[in-house]
């Protein structure tokens, strides 16, 4: 039997807490870990405890969730997954919190079950928002988005990936599917899904979300493209 995936919860209400671990307790796939009531109190316990994911409230005292996301994944590859809870969809911290490098986020008001589902979800290194609905959100503050650096007149960002990877990454960021961009350049999924797994490597990214995030931030996507 596989070892739980070790779950960090972030959030600032203590009775939130409690009712994350209770949930979590009866799975035995998971378990947590540790606990946080602040962005600063989370990132001080994730260097002290081993973790693979951290559910992260956005709105927190002292430092909140899009903050210690952003210093969390600057830490390295080897950081947890972020899963970042919000209280609207179309949120501009839902925005801000993919940029940071969240691997998706949850409705607060979302069922257990979906809770449970999105943290497997995001222990297997795939991201929770659909890259359709992450085109949406970043079309939606595409003005405040903040270009990757060296974007702009610097090193290409893209010269380490081949024509076919450029292709795969652009047809990823308009929110295809494997199946959907093996129809587009005539492939077999299979093909489809080792540029895909090339791409993250190369540009050292973790999901879909963020080769949408990564597109936007080097202008290869633009707003209603």
């Amino acid at each position: 039997m596989n070892a739980p995936t070790r779950v960090v919860v972030v959030d600032d209400q203590p009775l939130v807490r409690a009712g994350f671990r209770m949930i979590l307790a009866a799975q035995r796939d998971l378990s947590v870990v540790g606990e946080a009531g602040d962005g600063a109190e989370a990132l001080r316990l994730l260097s002290a405890v081993p973790a693979d994911v951290v559910v992260m409230d956005v709105r927190m005292p002292v430092m909140d969730g899009v903050e210690a996301t952003r210093r969390l994944r600057a830490r390295g590859a080897e950081t947890p997954r972020v899963l970042v809870l919000t209280t609207f969809d179309t949120d501009a911290d839902a925005f801000a919190a993919l940029q940071a490098g969240a691997s998706g986020f949850l409705l607060k008001n979302a069922p257990p079950e979906d809770l449970l589902a999105a943290i497997r979800v995001v222990a297997g290194g795939d991201a929770v928002v659909a890259p359709r609905i992450t085109r949406r959100l970043l079309d939606r503050f595409a003005d405040q988005m903040v270009a990757r650096p060296g974007t702009a007149g610097g090193d290409d960002p893209l010269a380490v990936l081949t024509e076919r990877e450029r292709e795969v990454l652009v047809l990823v960021a308009q929110g295809l599917s494997n199946t959907e961009i093996a129809e587009r350049l005539v492939l077999a999924e299979a093909t489809v899904k080792t540029h895909v797994g090339r791409i993250l490597t190369k540009l050292e990214l973790r999901d879909r979300v963020q080769i949408v995030v990564f597109a936007y931030e080097t202008g290869l996507i633009r707003p209603g493209s």
